[in-house]
């Protein structure tokens, strides 16, 4: 019912060498997409179609990108200033001040990737897919703050247009220098991951936000001055050679958000009952969170990571389905071995006097359990057949006029003299170095099964000295996985092989063999990372968490209440995307791991800015939470939640697997989650223990549960 062929190509260490081994590849899966025959249904693959394929994959994504990007654009493009009417939306609008925040983005983006390109450190798609994404939710972010800040400012007591932009930078640019510091830092800290992809992402996305801060406090801070300006001269935004009938200084008014959150959702959320609602959710939520983290599956599934078109999938498909037999794996023996030593022999062999514990017969005891070894059949070993051609009349010939070699199947030539040592069933040292070369250009046929050239020529590297005697230095013991599908299947191989190498090992090691051994398969480079996963996913985050609390408390003077309480709610955040991921079956790999550090940053967005806020006001704890709420979280909800909400959805509408898994669910995931611990559970939090007040005032005592408060644009105390 199926039939695989295997064709093997050389490869090279180098990659600078590779270039026909690649063409090659390219011309045979030119020719089997052109293939045809009624007869038979082909799946085919090649070495470098998971690579081809992930390329091809985000080449088709790159326009679904383009397009969510767009959307956050023009989201903050309408957003960023106060509409009131049609009519005066040209006179209202901040389009040009919007288009120049995203433009201050981009270029930090840019320089990240120039700065590092001079470097010639590699980057992967990986990074230039998500750096944008996390540089434009902390970027929009900062600039929504400094616009509305602004935009509070009275400017019937602060006319001049550089003291009101001043004063407000002054207002917002420590929370923005906080966020900035700490997400900087976070992410610094992440460039020390071992794995590459972590490694990368995190440098690039540390300059990226580094370059975006230093911008939005000097450029766009510059481009503030002349928008107000121009509407101070009453000159259309888009269209400023028209001058409007009414010249406006400053916007005063309430926004619309702002409004409904003094009005409704903050004396709501502050009521009693509501807050221990939210607070018993919140832990309920986090402890089941706690609970199903651990069961988060690592891995990635390669029919994810391909486009639905691809031939791979189709191959990954009649794998599964027909054959019991997966990827050929090598058990490497390293030089260190002699063996024309009937001792050394006997360490490797699995016939005639070989050792109960030789790396042959753990091999094949190992073979005896695929199911749980995934080792599908006894390794083939060119010692034992070797040793087993000697020993054959009609496999070894020479010919008798020069000593030349002879193929086996020629009868004309002499079959060669058969010497035995002492234990009369190994050939001697001289046999065994003197027909070496013979077994391994010899052909197999149905007179000699045995002969070397189809299944060893690669198989060993021997040298011979000016003496003419034989030392073998490096050779495999090839056997074959079973069938593996998914990602649990692939590392589970893995790891057995280097279990069962590890006894190997052990076993030489007693015997003073002096030799490594190490197991390889095709698949281990990718696979080889979710052995380990889980360690360096803790060792990044727990990393990033401890630069986030350090820098907070750097900043805020060593204030420990207000780093703690940072730290608890980002920890919390990432803790639910954790239970997030679980229940949303989205594994644990190189791509979720970035989604999780970069949920770090972002969290630090959602939290920081409004804890700062809370310090900064006045009254009791309530009061405080409440003003904090209406006045920072509503900035913070139409600067990252809507701008990122807005472009995620179209990440719904991808055609791969892997964007609407990695993308499309976890980037939701992290917008979700961080507003609703920014703008539900803090505020809350705060309103029971938060930061001491940096203004001091007098409160007359009251025998109200619930106290009053009232929320009006400003407070002059």
């Amino acid at each position: 019912t199926g039939v695989i062929i295997t064709i093997l190509i050389k490869n090279k260490a180098n990659k600078d060498e590779l270039g026909p081994m690649m063409e090659w590849e390219k011309k045979y899966i030119e020719f089997m997409e052109r293939y045809r025959n009624p007869l038979m249904d082909i799946a085919y693959t090649a070495e470098r179609s998971i690579e081809d394929g992930i390329d091809a994959m985000s080449e088709a994504e790159m326009y679904t990108v383009i397009i969510s990007y767009v959307v956050m654009f023009v989201y903050i493009t309408i957003s960023l200033g106060k509409i009131s009417g049609i009519r005066t939306f040209f006179k209202e609008s901040k389009i040009i001040l919007a288009v120049g925040g995203i433009v201050v983005v981009l270029v930090s983006v840019a320089c990240s990737l120039g700065f590092f390109g001079y470097l010639r450190l590699a980057t992967t798609m990986l990074t230039i897919e998500v750096i944008p994404f996390l540089v434009l939710a902390v970027g929009v972010d900062n600039i929504f703050m400094l616009v509305h800040a602004f935009q509070r400012i009275d400017r019937v007591q602060t006319p001049e247009t550089d003291r009101a932009i001043g004063k407000a930078l002054g207002q917002i640019g420590p929370s923005i220098l906080l966020t900035s510091a700490s997400e900087c830092c976070c992410f610094a800290i992440g460039g020390l991951s071992p794995m590459p992809a972590v490694n990368t992402f995190a440098w690039y996305a540390t300059v990226a936000l580094f370059v975006d801060f230093v911008l939005q406090i000097t450029a766009f801070v510059a481009l503030m001055a002349l928008d107000e300006c121009r509407v101070a001269s009453g000159r259309l935004d888009l269209f400023c050679c028209v001058k409007s009938d009414k010249t406006m200084v400053g916007n005063e008014e309430i926004g619309v958000l702002e409004s409904f959150v003094g009005k409704y959702y903050a004396p709501y959320l502050m009521k009693k009952p509501v807050r221990l609602t939210v607070l018993a959710f919140f832990i309920i939520l986090s402890s089941l969170s706690l609970m199903v983290v651990p069961n988060v599956e690592p891995g990635l599934d390669q029919e994810l990571s391909m486009p639905k078109d691809s031939h791979l999938v189709k191959y990954f498909q009649f794998m599964a389905e027909l054959l019991w037999m997966g990827a050929p794996v090598y058990f490497v023996l390293k030089p260190g071995l002699n063996y024309t030593s009937v001792e050394d022999q006997n360490l490797v062999c699995g016939g005639v006097l070989c050792n109960d514990d030789s790396v042959q017969t753990q091999l094949y005891l190992a073979s005896r359990y695929p199911e749980i070894t995934r080792i599908a059949r006894p390794s083939s070993s060119w010692l034992d057949d070797y040793i087993d051609w000697l020993s054959i009349d009609s496999c070894c010939r020479y010919n008798s006029t020069d000593g030349s070699f002879c193929l086996s199947s020629n009868t004309f030539c002499q079959s060669c003299p058969r010497e035995y040592d002492e234990t009369g069933v190994r050939p001697t040292v001289e046999q065994f170095e003197r027909y070496m070369e013979f077994f391994l250009s010899d052909i197999p046929d149905d007179r000699c099964a045995k002969a070397g050239r189809a299944a060893y020529l690669t198989a060993l590297n021997y040298v011979t000295d000016a003496s003419g005697h034989l030392n073998v230095h490096d050779s495999y013991f090839m056997s074959y996985h079973t069938t593996v599908v998914t990602s649990r299947d692939f590392y589970e191989a893995l790891e057995w092989a280097r279990k069962i190498t590890d006894d190997i090992q052990e076993m030489l090691d007693e015997k003073g063999a002096g030799v490594e051994v190490f197991p390889y398969s095709v698949f281990y480079v990718f696979y080889e990372q979710y052995l380990t996963i889980w360690s360096d996913a803790l060792l990044s985050l727990g990393l990033s968490l401890a630069a986030v609390f350090v820098v907070t408390l750097l900043v805020t003077g060593l204030d420990i209440v207000f780093s703690l309480i940072v730290l608890l709610m980002v920890f919390l955040i990432l803790l639910n995307m954790g239970g997030f991921m679980w229940a949303w079956n989205i594994t644990l790999n190189a791509v979720s791991l970035v989604n999780l550090v970069m949920s770090v940053g972002i969290g630090v967005e959602f939290i920081s800015h409004i804890v700062r806020s809370f310090k900064n006001e006045a009254g009791s704890n309530i009061e405080r939470a409440a003003e904090a709420l209406t006045k920072t979280g509503s900035s913070v909800f139409s600067g990252i939640t809507l701008t990122k909400f807005a472009g995620i959805i179209v990440l719904a509408f991808a055609n791969s697997q892997i964007f609407q898994i990695f993308y499309f669910r976890m980037y939701l995931g992290i917008v979700l989650i961080g507003a609703l611990h920014g703008l539900v559970l803090l505020p809350v939090f705060l309103s029971y223990i938060g930061p001491r007040s940096t203004k001091q005032t007098f409160f007359r005592a009251t025998t109200d549960p619930e106290p009053k408060f009232s929320i009006t644009e400003s407070h002059n105390l």
